[in-house]
């Protein structure tokens, strides 16, 4: 369930890039219009972006941090078990090697 969660997460914090990037995109093809109204439109969306952007960044961040977290606990795992972590590691061997010979 965590796995389908991480990438879950990936999956938004691109979406959300892609959204950002049209975002800007079509900020500068009407930066020509005129008007007070299109301006204040155009700073109020602007402004949505850099707290998006920001969100965007506090996301990876964390997301950065959490699979260090992850890596070192496995690295911790199979210092202290290296003879289960080569059992576990061969069984998965063995697995993945009897699903490829059937095809």
């Amino acid at each position: 369930m965590s796995e389908l969660t991480d990438v879950s997460k990936e999956k938004l914090v691109t979406d959300l890039k892609v959204v950002v990037a049209d975002a800007e995109e079509l900020l500068r093809m009407t930066a020509s219009q005129a008007g007070d109204k299109v301006t204040e439109l155009r700073h109020k969306v602007q402004d949505h972006l850099d707290s998006a952007r920001a969100s965007l960044t506090e996301a990876q961040a964390a997301a950065i941090d959490k699979a260090k977290q992850v890596g070192h606990a496995a690295d911790d795992y199979v210092h202290e078990n290296p003879w289960r972590s080569v059992g576990i590691a061969a069984g998965v061997g063995l697995f993945v090697g009897l699903l490829i010979g059937r095809r």
